[in-house]
């Protein structure tokens, strides 16, 4: 059952403006990994789960948050039908993240009142999401799109609240176009998590990293 209420998920998004996302199979690794990005200042974690057994990982990784992570937010990405969304609901998830737009994760995770915040394209599917109860909108592949689709988004619906995920970089150029065409939050993997630290197993820089970028974001807001 979740931790946090829907509302507490979006305005943890919206406060910190970034959600690291990361998966392994490791799950020793896994809990080192969520560590440092909780050092680093990180409240929210997207589990991407895309690998077999993923849920058993997520679900060891959630217990583990609520024991030794005072108010970190598990979540769980890369899910595409209802059913997976309720397997990790039953496993705490607090919020599900969608590739793609589907009813039936929304009916879901509406009835549990769990924030769920789907891929969107286009000002229709966006629309649709907003209709079915989506208070977070991802735009999913980020880079496809960029800041100016968001931006163009933002005219005729300023109430939009959308979060990119692919083609996010913790530098500020990147964040900057972002931000400045008015995402809410921005959600970021290899860039943040990258493959060196990971083989390197550099948790310190891990947690420096995190920090850097929850920073960066702080300042572009000012």
């Amino acid at each position: 059952m979740a931790q946090f209420t829907r509302i507490e998920v979006a305005n943890a998004m919206e406060e910190t403006g970034m959600i690291p996302l990361f998966f392994n199979n490791d799950i020793v690794l896994s809990k080192k990994v969520l560590k440092a990005c909780y050092e680093g200042g990180a409240r929210l974690m997207e589990f991407t789960a895309r690998g077999d057994f993923a849920h058993e990982v997520f679900g060891e990784l959630t217990k583990y948050a609520i024991a030794k992570l005072p108010g970190m937010i598990m979540g769980v990405g890369s899910v595409t039908d209802g059913a997976a969304a309720s397997l990790y609901m039953s496993l705490g998830a607090n919020f599900v993240v969608t590739p793609v737009l589907r009813e039936d994760i929304a009916i879901a995770c509406n009835r549990k009142k769990i924030l769920w915040s789907p891929g969107c394209g286009s000002l229709t599917e966006i629309a649709r999401a907003e209709e079915l109860g989506c208070e977070i909108v991802k735009l999913f592949p980020g880079d496809l799109y960029g800041p100016k689709f968001v931006k163009g988004i933002k005219g005729p619906q300023p109430w939009t609240s959308i979060m990119p995920t692919g083609g996010v970089s913790p530098n500020r150029e990147n964040l900057s176009g972002w931000f400045n065409a008015g995402v809410t939050c921005v959600g970021m993997g290899s860039q943040l998590i990258s493959k060196d630290i990971i083989a390197n197993e550099d948790y310190v820089k891990l947690e420096q990293d995190v920090k850097d970028a929850l920073a960066l974001i702080k300042d572009i807001r000012k």
